[in-house]
């Protein structure tokens, strides 16, 4: 009986997570588990930079994105691709969405939480 309860508590924020949210929206899920989807507009992965991040940029490209994907060099073996390769393809990213200077991110962590379409 616990068991079932504690499924039904978490229901509604799985069912939250697979609504499709567009970048331009992303910023009303702040905090929140999220499915963002979009096109990817720039890519880049920046191996200068500390950490070497890979950045998705969804909706407008760099510099005026409203919506970015990151993700860490350590987690791009958690990759069996280069997730700058998404370029130009529509993309749907699950994560806790967060702000970094005012833009919205997700940090997926690994490619199961990045499917296309």
């Amino acid at each position: 009986m616990q068991k079932l309860l504690i499924l039904i508590a978490l229901l509604p924020s799985v069912v939250f997570a697979l609504e499709r949210i567009p970048p331009e929206q992303a910023n009303s899920k702040i905090g929140q588990v999220a499915t963002i989807c979009g096109k990817v507009s720039s890519a880049m992965h920046s191996t200068k930079s500390s950490n070497k991040p890979t950045f998705l940029n969804l909706g407008p490209a760099y510099p005026n994105q409203i919506f970015t994907v990151v993700i860490w060099d350590e987690q791009r073996s958690r990759f069996s691709y280069k997730p700058e390769s998404l370029k130009g393809m529509n993309i749907c990213v699950t994560g806790k969405v967060f702000t970094y200077k005012g833009i919205a991110q997700i940090e997926p962590g690994s490619e199961k939480n990045i499917t296309t379409y």
